[in-house]
């Protein structure tokens, strides 16, 4: 019995890290150019977004979700970022530096 409850905890937690694995995998690499904290936007200069079919970097202006993340970067850091369409625009959702 003591077996069969650790074999299922191994396969949770194996099942869990499985499913954070992709939302990491999806962060692009980028460089803060422009932080416009009353716009509550951002401008990132970035490579490939294959996920919005770009196949070139180039450099973008994002909204962010949350307009606290603009207090952690400033011009010229280099960042990990997460992005969305909302509501048409696109939108930073998680940004790490």
């Amino acid at each position: 019995m003591k077996m069969i409850r650790t074999m299922i905890s191994l396969l949770l937690a194996g099942s869990i890290a499985m499913i954070s694995l992709p939302a990491s995998a999806q962060m692009a690499d980028g460089r803060v150019v422009k932080v416009d904290w009353c716009a509550c936007k951002i401008t990132i200069k970035h490579g490939p977004l294959k996920k919005f079919d770009m196949d070139e970097g180039m450099t973008m202006v994002y909204r962010v979700q949350n307009p606290a993340v603009l207090e952690t970067v400033k011009a010229g850091d280099k960042i990990k970022f997460d992005a969305d369409r909302i509501d048409g625009q696109f939108t930073v959702t998680r940004i790490q530096r």
